[in-house]
């Protein structure tokens, strides 16, 4: 495999989270109507090309662009899930309830 391929972050198995280098990172919310999904994640990816700005106010902006459509995709701000469950959003997954299967599955990534 090239250092271009890419492979799928490993998901947790009820999908609420991707894990990057061990740490739970929250997954876009699976509820989203596609072209809402597509159009938040289209303004996150203008914002994060804005965030590089030199200009000190630009970059402020940007980065509350960023902030927003993170939240409107779930992954900041309160959870997507209703069952009550806590949110675990970066925490090292060996140190989380996914700890187990975390650990049969560390091989994988």
């Amino acid at each position: 495999m090239s250092s271009h391929d890419h492979k799928s972050p490993l998901r947790t198995p009820d999908g609420r989270y991707i894990i990057v280098r061990g740490r739970l990172w929250r997954s876009t919310n699976p509820r989203l109507a596609e072209p809402e999904r597509e159009r938040l994640v289209k303004s996150l990816m203008e914002a994060r090309r804005q965030v590089r700005s030199k200009d000190p106010q630009l970059r402020a902006d940007a980065r509350a662009a960023v902030d927003a459509a993170k939240r409107g995709l779930g992954e900041r701000g309160p959870v997507w899930w209703t069952d009550g469950a806590p949110d675990y959003n970066r925490k090292l997954a060996r140190n989380t309830p996914y700890a187990d299967w975390f650990a049969a599955r560390e091989k994988e990534i």
